[in-house]
Protein backbone atom coordinates (compact mmCIF):
# COMPACT_ATOMS: atom_id res chain seq x y z
CA UNK A 1 0.00 0.00 0.00
CA UNK A 2 1.70 3.00 -1.16
CA UNK A 3 1.61 6.69 0.80
CA UNK A 4 -1.46 7.98 -0.99
CA UNK A 5 -3.65 4.97 -0.01
CA UNK A 6 -2.98 4.74 3.26
CA UNK A 7 -3.91 8.48 3.89
CA UNK A 8 -7.02 7.45 2.61
CA UNK A 9 -8.04 4.88 4.34
CA UNK A 10 -6.71 6.65 7.40
CA UNK A 11 -9.64 9.76 6.34
CA UNK A 12 -12.22 7.34 6.05
CA UNK A 13 -11.93 5.40 9.14
CA UNK A 14 -13.84 6.56 12.32
CA UNK A 15 -11.69 7.51 15.15
CA UNK A 16 -11.62 4.64 17.58
CA UNK A 17 -12.23 6.88 20.60
CA UNK A 18 -13.57 10.47 21.33
CA UNK A 19 -10.82 12.88 21.83
CA UNK A 20 -10.43 12.88 25.73
CA UNK A 21 -9.88 16.45 27.51
CA UNK A 22 -7.58 16.20 30.91
CA UNK A 23 -9.33 17.86 33.55
CA UNK A 24 -6.62 19.11 35.38
CA UNK A 25 -5.42 20.78 32.28
CA UNK A 26 -8.49 22.40 32.41
CA UNK A 27 -8.43 23.86 35.65
CA UNK A 28 -4.81 25.07 34.78
CA UNK A 29 -5.90 26.95 31.66
CA UNK A 30 -8.78 28.38 33.63
CA UNK A 31 -6.39 29.46 36.15
CA UNK A 32 -3.91 31.15 34.21
CA UNK A 33 -6.96 32.64 32.27
CA UNK A 34 -7.96 34.13 35.45
CA UNK A 35 -4.39 35.62 36.48
CA UNK A 36 -4.09 36.97 33.47
CA UNK A 37 -7.33 38.73 33.64
CA UNK A 38 -6.53 39.57 37.19
CA UNK A 39 -3.14 41.64 35.40
CA UNK A 40 -5.24 43.86 33.32
CA UNK A 41 -6.47 45.86 36.15
CA UNK A 42 -4.55 48.88 37.48
CA UNK A 43 -2.77 49.48 40.72
CA UNK A 44 -5.56 51.97 41.78
CA UNK A 45 -7.95 49.56 41.29
CA UNK A 46 -6.24 46.72 43.15
CA UNK A 47 -5.92 48.70 46.09
CA UNK A 48 -9.45 49.78 45.95
CA UNK A 49 -10.08 45.78 45.82
CA UNK A 50 -8.41 45.41 49.15
CA UNK A 51 -9.41 48.76 50.61
CA UNK A 52 -13.17 47.65 49.90
CA UNK A 53 -12.16 43.81 51.59
CA UNK A 54 -11.61 45.30 54.71
CA UNK A 55 -15.00 45.78 56.60
CA UNK A 56 -13.92 47.80 59.72
CA UNK A 57 -12.56 50.66 57.20
CA UNK A 58 -15.64 50.69 55.18
CA UNK A 59 -18.16 50.68 58.19
CA UNK A 60 -15.69 53.86 59.28
CA UNK A 61 -15.97 55.34 56.21
CA UNK A 62 -19.85 54.82 56.13
CA UNK A 63 -19.64 56.60 59.49
CA UNK A 64 -17.82 59.50 58.45
CA UNK A 65 -20.21 60.03 55.65
CA UNK A 66 -23.06 60.00 57.56
CA UNK A 67 -21.75 62.57 59.80
CA UNK A 68 -20.93 64.81 56.76
CA UNK A 69 -24.42 64.33 55.36
CA UNK A 70 -25.56 64.81 58.68
CA UNK A 71 -23.37 68.61 59.64
CA UNK A 72 -23.75 69.95 56.00
CA UNK A 73 -27.52 68.57 54.54
CA UNK A 74 -29.49 67.39 57.51
CA UNK A 75 -28.99 70.55 59.67
CA UNK A 76 -30.52 73.24 57.56
CA UNK A 77 -33.54 70.67 57.48
CA UNK A 78 -33.55 70.17 61.04
CA UNK A 79 -33.99 73.83 61.64
CA UNK A 80 -37.05 73.81 59.84
CA UNK A 81 -38.85 70.76 60.89
CA UNK A 82 -41.17 70.96 64.19
CA UNK A 83 -44.15 73.02 64.97
CA UNK A 84 -44.53 76.52 66.12
CA UNK A 85 -44.32 77.31 69.95
CA UNK A 86 -45.07 79.80 72.38
CA UNK A 87 -43.14 81.37 75.20
CA UNK A 88 -43.90 84.04 77.69
CA UNK A 89 -47.29 83.48 78.33
CA UNK A 90 -48.18 83.03 74.68
CA UNK A 91 -47.07 86.49 73.57
CA UNK A 92 -44.00 85.17 72.27
CA UNK A 93 -44.24 82.44 69.45
CA UNK A 94 -40.97 80.94 67.88
CA UNK A 95 -40.23 78.11 65.13
CA UNK A 96 -37.99 75.52 64.82
CA UNK A 97 -35.56 77.69 62.61
CA UNK A 98 -35.08 79.39 66.48
CA UNK A 99 -35.30 76.97 68.50
CA UNK A 100 -33.46 74.19 66.40
CA UNK A 101 -30.78 76.73 66.13
CA UNK A 102 -27.61 75.62 67.74
CA UNK A 103 -27.11 79.26 69.67
CA UNK A 104 -30.72 79.85 70.08
CA UNK A 105 -31.41 80.14 74.62
CA UNK A 106 -34.70 78.08 75.45
CA UNK A 107 -34.59 78.89 78.87
CA UNK A 108 -38.12 76.92 79.56
CA UNK A 109 -36.58 73.89 78.11
CA UNK A 110 -33.05 73.48 79.97
CA UNK A 111 -31.74 70.86 80.74
CA UNK A 112 -34.42 68.82 79.13
CA UNK A 113 -34.09 65.39 77.40
CA UNK A 114 -35.08 63.90 74.53
CA UNK A 115 -38.30 65.28 73.26
CA UNK A 116 -40.45 65.28 70.14
CA UNK A 117 -39.61 69.27 70.47
CA UNK A 118 -35.75 68.41 70.76
CA UNK A 119 -34.67 65.08 69.28
CA UNK A 120 -31.41 64.52 72.01
CA UNK A 121 -32.38 66.87 74.48
CA UNK A 122 -31.22 70.65 75.33
CA UNK A 123 -28.41 72.15 77.73
CA UNK A 124 -28.41 73.88 81.01
CA UNK A 125 -28.91 76.90 78.92
CA UNK A 126 -31.80 75.43 76.70
CA UNK A 127 -29.75 74.86 73.30
CA UNK A 128 -30.40 72.40 71.13
CA UNK A 129 -27.85 69.19 71.51
CA UNK A 130 -28.91 67.48 68.10
CA UNK A 131 -28.48 71.24 66.56
CA UNK A 132 -24.90 71.86 68.31
CA UNK A 133 -23.53 68.52 67.94
CA UNK A 134 -23.92 68.75 64.17
CA UNK A 135 -22.90 72.40 64.25
CA UNK A 136 -19.97 71.36 65.96
CA UNK A 137 -18.88 68.63 63.29
CA UNK A 138 -18.77 70.96 60.66
CA UNK A 139 -16.54 73.27 62.62
CA UNK A 140 -14.29 70.61 63.03
CA UNK A 141 -14.63 69.51 59.12
CA UNK A 142 -14.41 72.82 57.95
CA UNK A 143 -10.99 73.55 60.20
CA UNK A 144 -9.38 70.25 59.28
CA UNK A 145 -10.10 69.83 55.56
CA UNK A 146 -8.45 73.54 55.46
CA UNK A 147 -5.62 72.02 57.62
CA UNK A 148 -4.66 68.96 55.62
CA UNK A 149 -5.79 70.12 52.57
CA UNK A 150 -4.19 72.98 52.17
CA UNK A 151 -1.39 73.17 54.33
CA UNK A 152 -0.62 69.67 55.17
CA UNK A 153 -0.66 68.19 51.54
CA UNK A 154 -0.53 71.45 49.83
CA UNK A 155 2.17 73.05 51.21
CA UNK A 156 4.07 69.67 52.97
CA UNK A 157 4.10 68.12 49.49
CA UNK A 158 5.64 70.99 47.59
CA UNK A 159 8.37 71.77 50.00
CA UNK A 160 8.89 67.93 50.57
CA UNK A 161 9.43 67.59 46.99
CA UNK A 162 11.65 70.34 45.89
CA UNK A 163 13.61 69.81 48.82
CA UNK A 164 14.28 66.02 48.40
CA UNK A 165 14.79 66.39 44.71
CA UNK A 166 16.59 69.62 44.10
CA UNK A 167 18.23 69.95 47.27
CA UNK A 168 20.82 72.09 48.06
CA UNK A 169 19.69 75.23 50.14
CA UNK A 170 15.95 74.48 49.81
CA UNK A 171 16.30 71.38 51.36
CA UNK A 172 18.80 73.23 54.37
CA UNK A 173 15.83 75.48 54.70
CA UNK A 174 13.78 72.60 55.38
CA UNK A 175 15.78 70.37 57.58
CA UNK A 176 16.47 73.35 59.95
CA UNK A 177 12.59 74.46 60.24
CA UNK A 178 11.61 70.82 60.87
CA UNK A 179 13.73 70.26 63.35
CA UNK A 180 12.73 73.41 65.41
CA UNK A 181 9.26 72.58 65.03
CA UNK A 182 10.12 68.96 66.06
CA UNK A 183 12.00 70.47 68.97
CA UNK A 184 8.87 72.37 70.69
CA UNK A 185 5.63 70.74 71.60
CA UNK A 186 3.65 70.74 68.22
CA UNK A 187 0.40 71.76 70.96
CA UNK A 188 1.76 73.92 73.09
CA UNK A 189 3.09 75.81 69.73
CA UNK A 190 -0.74 75.88 68.79
CA UNK A 191 -2.09 77.36 72.35
CA UNK A 192 0.52 80.18 72.38
CA UNK A 193 -0.50 81.44 69.33
CA UNK A 194 -4.12 80.51 69.78
CA UNK A 195 -3.93 82.09 73.07
CA UNK A 196 -2.35 85.38 71.65
CA UNK A 197 -4.36 86.20 69.34
CA UNK A 198 -8.15 84.65 69.84
CA UNK A 199 -9.76 86.99 71.96
CA UNK A 200 -9.00 90.05 69.20
CA UNK A 201 -9.89 87.65 65.88
CA UNK A 202 -13.39 86.67 67.51
CA UNK A 203 -13.74 89.65 68.19
CA UNK A 204 -12.92 91.78 65.02
CA UNK A 205 -14.09 88.86 62.71
CA UNK A 206 -16.14 86.41 64.50
CA UNK A 207 -16.54 82.63 63.77
CA UNK A 208 -15.30 82.96 60.20
CA UNK A 209 -11.88 84.36 61.75
CA UNK A 210 -11.83 82.19 64.83
CA UNK A 211 -11.72 79.04 62.39
CA UNK A 212 -8.86 80.83 59.84
CA UNK A 213 -6.94 81.30 62.87
CA UNK A 214 -7.05 78.07 64.13
CA UNK A 215 -6.79 76.34 61.23
CA UNK A 216 -3.47 78.49 60.36
CA UNK A 217 -2.49 77.68 63.96
CA UNK A 218 -2.67 73.96 63.59
CA UNK A 219 -1.15 73.80 59.82
CA UNK A 220 1.93 75.76 61.21
CA UNK A 221 2.62 72.44 63.47
CA UNK A 222 1.63 69.55 61.50
CA UNK A 223 3.06 70.31 57.76
CA UNK A 224 6.35 69.80 58.65
CA UNK A 225 6.08 66.00 59.21
CA UNK A 226 4.17 65.32 55.77
CA UNK A 227 7.48 67.64 53.86
CA UNK A 228 9.72 65.13 55.52
CA UNK A 229 8.15 62.21 54.79
CA UNK A 230 7.67 62.87 51.06
CA UNK A 231 11.20 64.45 51.20
CA UNK A 232 12.28 61.47 51.78
CA UNK A 233 10.29 59.07 49.46
CA UNK A 234 11.67 61.49 46.94
CA UNK A 235 15.04 61.31 47.65
CA UNK A 236 14.72 57.59 47.03
CA UNK A 237 12.34 57.86 43.54
CA UNK A 238 15.23 60.48 42.04
CA UNK A 239 17.47 57.60 42.39
CA UNK A 240 15.94 54.74 40.49
CA UNK A 241 16.59 54.05 36.60
CA UNK A 242 13.14 54.90 35.30
CA UNK A 243 13.53 58.79 36.36
CA UNK A 244 17.51 58.62 35.10
CA UNK A 245 16.19 57.34 31.86
CA UNK A 246 13.68 60.38 31.86
CA UNK A 247 16.58 62.75 32.14
CA UNK A 248 18.53 61.33 29.12
CA UNK A 249 15.56 61.53 26.86
CA UNK A 250 15.53 65.34 28.09
CA UNK A 251 12.39 65.75 30.51
CA UNK A 252 12.22 68.63 32.35
CA UNK A 253 12.28 68.69 36.21
CA UNK A 254 8.60 69.74 36.55
CA UNK A 255 7.63 66.80 34.25
CA UNK A 256 9.51 64.20 36.29
CA UNK A 257 8.18 65.85 39.25
CA UNK A 258 4.81 65.95 38.30
CA UNK A 259 4.20 62.80 36.01
CA UNK A 260 6.70 60.18 38.05
CA UNK A 261 7.52 61.23 41.27
CA UNK A 262 4.33 62.53 42.92
CA UNK A 263 2.06 59.94 41.64
CA UNK A 264 4.17 57.47 43.17
CA UNK A 265 4.19 59.34 46.27
CA UNK A 266 0.22 59.70 46.39
CA UNK A 267 -0.62 56.78 48.53
CA UNK A 268 2.46 58.31 51.32
CA UNK A 269 0.15 60.65 50.89
CA UNK A 270 -3.46 59.74 51.34
CA UNK A 271 -2.28 57.74 54.11
CA UNK A 272 -0.39 60.71 55.77
CA UNK A 273 -3.44 63.18 55.19
CA UNK A 274 -5.94 60.52 56.96
CA UNK A 275 -4.25 60.31 59.95
CA UNK A 276 -3.17 63.63 60.48
CA UNK A 277 -6.99 64.68 60.07
CA UNK A 278 -7.92 62.65 63.33
CA UNK A 279 -5.24 64.19 64.97
CA UNK A 280 -6.67 67.64 63.87
CA UNK A 281 -9.74 66.96 65.19
CA UNK A 282 -8.48 66.05 68.90
CA UNK A 283 -5.92 69.29 68.38
CA UNK A 284 -8.66 71.36 67.77
CA UNK A 285 -10.84 70.38 70.26
CA UNK A 286 -8.54 70.96 72.87
CA UNK A 287 -8.16 74.44 71.98
CA UNK A 288 -12.13 74.67 72.20
CA UNK A 289 -11.69 72.91 75.23
CA UNK A 290 -9.11 75.54 76.92
CA UNK A 291 -11.16 78.49 75.63
CA UNK A 292 -8.72 79.31 73.19
CA UNK A 293 -10.58 78.16 69.85
CA UNK A 294 -14.18 78.57 69.13
CA UNK A 295 -15.80 80.80 71.84
CA UNK A 296 -19.40 80.95 73.08
CA UNK A 297 -22.25 81.41 71.79
CA UNK A 298 -20.91 79.04 69.00
CA UNK A 299 -20.66 75.45 68.76
CA UNK A 300 -17.96 72.94 68.43
CA UNK A 301 -17.39 70.08 70.54
CA UNK A 302 -14.41 70.78 72.50
CA UNK A 303 -16.54 73.48 73.69
CA UNK A 304 -19.76 71.69 74.52
CA UNK A 305 -17.39 69.55 76.42
CA UNK A 306 -15.81 72.50 79.07
CA UNK A 307 -19.45 74.14 79.68
CA UNK A 308 -20.71 70.55 79.92
CA UNK A 309 -18.41 69.36 83.03
CA UNK A 310 -20.22 71.41 85.63
CA UNK A 311 -23.18 69.14 84.72
CA UNK A 312 -21.75 65.72 85.05
CA UNK A 313 -23.28 65.10 87.92
CA UNK A 314 -26.30 66.16 86.90
CA UNK A 315 -26.81 65.85 83.37
CA UNK A 316 -23.71 63.80 82.22
CA UNK A 317 -25.43 62.97 78.48
CA UNK A 318 -24.90 66.88 77.99
CA UNK A 319 -21.38 66.06 77.92
CA UNK A 320 -21.25 61.97 76.70
CA UNK A 321 -23.17 63.22 73.67
CA UNK A 322 -20.07 65.44 72.31
CA UNK A 323 -17.10 63.78 73.58
CA UNK A 324 -18.88 60.80 71.93
CA UNK A 325 -18.73 61.81 68.62
CA UNK A 326 -15.22 63.46 68.64
CA UNK A 327 -14.10 60.16 70.11
CA UNK A 328 -16.11 58.41 67.22
CA UNK A 329 -14.80 61.10 64.08
CA UNK A 330 -11.19 60.14 65.67
CA UNK A 331 -11.72 56.10 65.88
CA UNK A 332 -13.34 56.28 62.08
CA UNK A 333 -10.60 58.27 60.54
CA UNK A 334 -7.87 56.09 61.70
CA UNK A 335 -9.34 52.88 60.84
CA UNK A 336 -9.74 54.47 57.51
CA UNK A 337 -6.28 55.32 57.80
CA UNK A 338 -5.21 51.96 58.63
CA UNK A 339 -7.34 50.44 55.97
CA UNK A 340 -5.62 52.87 53.04
CA UNK A 341 -1.83 51.90 54.43
CA UNK A 342 -2.87 48.68 53.59
CA UNK A 343 -4.60 48.80 50.36
CA UNK A 344 -1.93 50.97 49.24
CA UNK A 345 0.81 48.59 50.62
CA UNK A 346 -0.26 45.19 51.43
CA UNK A 347 3.17 44.04 52.79
CA UNK A 348 2.33 46.51 55.94
CA UNK A 349 0.49 43.47 57.16
CA UNK A 350 3.65 41.42 57.49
Amino acid sequence: MNFEQRSEQIIREPLASPIELDPIRLDAAEAEAASLAEKTTTPLQDSLRRFLRDKRAVVSLGIFLALLLGAFVFLPIYEHIGPVVSRQHGFTHIGPEQYHGPTYLDDANSDSGPTALHWLGTDDQGRDLLARVLAGVQVSMIISSLVVVVLDVGLGTLLGVLAGYYGGIIDTILARFTDIVFAFPGLLFAVLIAGFFSQAVDDKFGLPGTILLVAITLGIVIWPQMARYVRGQTLQLKEQQFIEASRTIGTSSWQIITRHIIPNILSLIIVAATLDFAATVVNEGVLSLLGIGVRPPNADLGLMISESLPQIPYHPWEDFLPALTLVVIVLAFSFIGDGLRDAFDPRSKD
